[in-house]
This record gives C-alpha cells, sequence and structure tokens, in this order.
C-alpha cells in the first residue's frame, strides 16, 4: 500500500499577467456567483429582503410615513441587508471549501488558476449580490424621496452602508474559509460575531459617536424623534471609508494565505490598513463637541436657527429642512380656529417646532410646555396620529391661553378642547381613537399632544362622542355664541352639555369626583 503525498502550490511571487488567466478569473467569478445565488440561504433572505421592502415601500405605509425624513430613511435601509449578509457570510464560506470537502484541490492544482486567483474569483462573487442589495437600497430611498412633503436631503454614505456590509461579510467568509479548512466554524462565528456587537451595543449606547460603537458594519442610532440633519453627528463618510478599506484588508489576508506573494498585493495592503485607520479615527472624534453644542442651542434656543413663515394671523418658526411643512401645520390650526369663537378665532399664535436632543439620538424626552401665551409646539415627526396631537395642542392653548395652563386642565374645559381638536379632523371618531394613549373611544383615558397630555374623564368622554356625532354646523354656532362660558374653569360638566344642546352624562358630577376625574381628586 502506498499514499501519495501532493506537494502545496508554490507561492506565487508576481500575479499572473496573460489577458487568459484574468479571462478564467472572470468566468470562474461569474460561474460562483450563479452558484451563490441559487443557495437556499442566499436566494430565501435575498427574496424575503426585497419583496419586504417593495413592500414596505409601495403598499404599506404608517401615517407618520407620509413626510419622510430622508437623513433618517438612508440610516433605515442598513438593518435588511444585514440577514443578507449573513447568508452570505455562510455560503461563500462554503462554496470557498467546496474543493477542500470533495477532495479536488490537488485536481485544482494542475490548472493554469492558481490558488490566489481562485480565492479572487470566491470574493468577486459577492460583487453581483451586493449589487442587487444596492439596487434595493437605491429604490427604497428614492421612494421615500419622491413622496410629497419628503423633509432633510440623504447621505450616499449612509446608503453605501448595506451594501458594503453585504461585499465585507462575503470577504470574511473567503477569509475564514482559507485559515480553517472546515465549514463548521462559520456559524459559530456568527453567533460569537453577534453576541460581541451586541455587548459593544449595550456598553456604547450609540448616543454619540465613538470608537468601540463605530467599529460595527451597522450602528442604528434609533428610537428618538427626528432631528436635523445637522444634528445628527453621524460620521457616515468615516464610516464608509472604515468599511471599504477594512473590505480590502481582509481580501488582502486572503490572498496572502493563498500564496500571493507580490509588490502590487503589499501596496494595495498598506493602502486597506491606511484607509481602515483614517475610518476608524476619522469616525471617532468627528466633530463630538460642535455636534453637542449645535444640540443643545436647538433644545433650549431654537429660535436662534429657525426661520419663521407667516400664513394668515400665525406664525410659523420650524427649522430649516422643515420649513415647507409649515403649509400643512397652518391647515390644521386654521381649521380649529374657524371653529372656535370669541378672540380664539382670529387670535394671533406662534407655533414652533420643537425638539430635546441634548441627550442623543436614541433619547425620547418628553418637551417641557412653552409659558408665553399663545406659543404652540409642534415636533419634527408629521402625519399620522401626529395630527390630531397637534389640533389638541392648538386648541389647548386656544382655551387655556398657554400650554403650560393647558397642562393643568381637568374641569370641564376639556370637553371644548376636545371637539375643537377632533371636528377640525377628516374622520373625528377615528382622530379621538388615534389620540387617545388606550386607542380607546370610551372611558377616561389621556390624549396625547405635542407637550403636555390631556386627562379625559369617562363622563367628559361621553359628552365629546354625543357633540362629533351632532351636525358640525350646529355645534359650531353653539360654541360660538358660548365661547366664554364654555372657556370658564367654573362652568360645570352638565352645564357644557346643555350649552351644546347634547344629553348631560350619565354619571352625576359629584361622582365623576370620587372617581378621581376632577381637579379636586
Amino acid at each position: 500500500m502506498s499514499a501519495t503525498l501532493t506537494p502545496p502550490a508554490p507561492a506565487v511571487t508576481e500575479p499572473g499577467r496573460t489577458p487568459g488567466s484574468w479571462r478564467a478569473v472572470l468566468a470562474l467569478a461569474r460561474f460562483e456567483a450563479r452558484e451563490l445565488l441559487l443557495y437556499i440561504p442566499v436566494l430565501v433572505f435575498l427574496l424575503l429582503y426585497t419583496g419586504y421592502t417593495l413592500w414596505q415601500s409601495f403598499f404599506h405605509r404608517d401615517g407618520m410615513d407620509d413626510y419622510p425624513v430622508l437623513h433618517y430613511v438612508d440610516r433605515g435601509t442598513q438593518s435588511g441587508p444585514l440577514l443578507v449578509a449573513i447568508a452570505v457570510f455562510l455560503c461563500v464560506n462554503r462554496a470557498a471549501l467546496r474543493s477542500h470537502r470533495q477532495g479536488t484541490d490537488r485536481h485544482f492544482d494542475v490548472l493554469p488558476v492558481p490558488p490566489w486567483q481562485r480565492t479572487l474569483a470566491h470574493a468577486l462573487s459577492v460583487v453581483p449580490v451586493a449589487a442587487v442589495v444596492a439596487l434595493v437600497v437605491t429604490a427604497e430611498f428614492t421612494v421615500a424621496a419622491l413622496r410629497p412633503g419628503a423633509v432633510g436631503h440623504g447621505s450616499v454614505a449612509e446608503l453605501a452602508v448595506g451594501p458594503l456590509s453585504v461585499l465585507l461579510a462575503g470577504v470574511l467568509g473567503v477569509l475564514l474559509a482559507r485559515l480553517v479548512r472546515s465549514s463548521f466554524p462559520a456559524p459559530l462565528f456568527v453567533i460569537g460575531l453577534y453576541v460581541a456587537v451586541t455587548l459593544v451595543a449595550v456598553a456604547a449606547d450609540g448616543t454619540d459617536p465613538d470608537g468601540v460603537n463605530w467599529l460595527s458594519p451597522v450602528v442604528d442610532q434609533s428610537g428618538g424623534k427626528p432631528v436635523p440633519s445637522d444634528l445628527l453627528g453621524r460620521p457616515a463618510g468615516w464610516h464608509a471609508l472604515y468599511l471599504i478599506g477594512l473590505t480590502v484588508l481582509l481580501l488582502g489576508a486572503a490572498l496572502l494565505r493563498s500564496g500571493l506573494r507580490s509588490r502590487s498585493l503589499g501596496a494595495l495592503t498598506a493602502l486597506a490598513v491606511a484607509a481602515t485607520g483614517a475610518g476608524i479615527a476619522g469616525q471617532s472624534t468627528a466633530g463630538t463637541d460642535q455636534v453637542r453644542a449645535a444640540r443643545t442651542t436647538a433644545s433650549v434656543h431654537p429660535e436662534k436657527v429657525q426661520r419663521c413663515v407667516p400664513h394668515g394671523t400665525n406664525v410659523y418658526c420650524a427649522f430649516p429642512e422643515w420649513t415647507g411643512t409649515t403649509a400643512d401645520w397652518a391647515a390644521v390650526a386654521d381649521r380649529v380656529q374657524r371653529l372656535a369663537g370669541g378672540t380664539a378665532e382670529h387670535r394671533g399664535l406662534t407655533v414652533r417646532q420643537r425638539l430635546e436632543a441634548r441627550y442623543g439620538l436614541t433619547s425620547d424626552s418628553a418637551l417641557e410646555p412653552l409659558t408665553g401665551p399663545g406659543q404652540v409646539t409642534v415636533g419634527t415627526r408629521w402625519g399620522g396620529n401626529r395630527v390630531p396631537e397637534f389640533a389638541v395642542g392648538v386648541a389647548s392653548v386656544l382655551v387655556a391661553g398657554d400650554e403650560k395652563a393647558a397642562g393643568a386642565l381637568c374641569d370641564a374645559r376639556v370637553v371644548t378642547v376636545m371637539w375643537l381638536a377632533l371636528a377640525a379632523q377628516p374622520h373625528p371618531m377615528d382622530a379621538l381613537r388615534d389620540v387617545r394613549l388606550d386607542d380607546s373611544v370610551t372611558g377616561s383615558a389621556i390624549a396625547l399632544a405635542p407637550t403636555e397630555p390631556v386627562s379625559m374623564s369617562a363622563a367628559q368622554t361621553d359628552v365629546v362622542r354625543e357633540l362629533l356625532a351632532e351636525p358640525p354646523a350646529r355645534v359650531t354656532a353653539a360654541v360660538k355664541a358660548h365661547w366664554d362660558e364654555l372657556t370658564s374653569p367654573r362652568t360645570p360638566l352638565a352645564r357644557v352639555a346643555q350649552l351644546l344642546g347634547v344629553p348631560a352624562p350619565a354619571k352625576g358630577e359629584k361622582a365623576e369626583e370620587g372617581d378621581g376625574d376632577s381637579c379636586d381628586a
């Protein structure tokens, strides 16, 4: 019995330069790309990602996204490709080990394509998958950008993160195949990487740029309300450079492991190291102090960085990227004011856009109510439930005088506030459900507003519901005729119902006070 020992392929000191060898690399890359796309995990995840993204973009539109913030939309394209990246990592790793697994390495050694070119072909096979991801990302962003009322502007560097993550995962799979001649460690590597990224995310919560957090391929920083693009402080360009440099560096390591020794590879590796280092340094120190100062100014003194646009008797002050939305705010405020009586109908309001960005992008801190008379807060999100919530804020100021006083409303004036806000909506009963914290139309509940919410008792809810069932013109005439009495804190709920021509609540006022729904509770 004898054994044949096949010596390893000699190291290549210079890459092949004949046109035929490069045609062979490209042919092998095309073959591997086709095989990669037919792997069940890659095919399934790619179809799921593409289908879900297009469905979300074209058919499943949440009201909150009626006015998409584009410098948040570009970041939202980064998480979906991670599932594709994981599938690509596992399948490319398995494809690169195919010849070893099937015992055909010794046959490849007699071919004119050396091992390092086969490694390069496996890396190039990932490019078509990354290109598909890039097309989906572009389509997702384009659909959002073409919607009427889109706010802000996107970043090419942010949009590039998804495709770059797929490329990085593919090259990492090839490198792991050259380092460990088994596909078994690949799933363990994915689990370990997930645990490491999770621990990093917990340790550095993403509220500000820092070197540790930004070593992850994707840094989401979601959860808070949108802020102007100049307050993001996201070093997107540096991060994209870091991903490109790291991908090329890993590719160089895989080629080196496959036997390539050349000056070109040394120069390419040195350039990749420099790019990776520059990306890490840049994303670690990307103007943190300046961003914090700008966030503080926008949070505490927004008037210093806003533009004010008059609409009728009111003035609407917004951050520059939101000035196009002031007409929509004005339409809602005008509808509410037209239903009011007394001087409130023609009272000049100052609607100011406000945010709280001092505690980072992931913070969702509540806004303190304004104390100035006739000042109304509007947030940086618009559409969906935000519209009736803003109407509640406008109505509260018209009835109570200012937001601070409106936050203390707990008497029968709540009925006037809620009717003004809801009757101004296209579908008042739906708006009543949307604006209440528990999505109910009966019983006591909290009605949301841009700053302080409005507390509705069960009896007040009954009266509001009865009013919304009445002809709007009749109720509007009654509100205008009895405005002073309806906005007085001394007017009891039964009297309000009588003035507006609806049945008094079945529950008496004394019973209501016993339930803790009144100012005395």
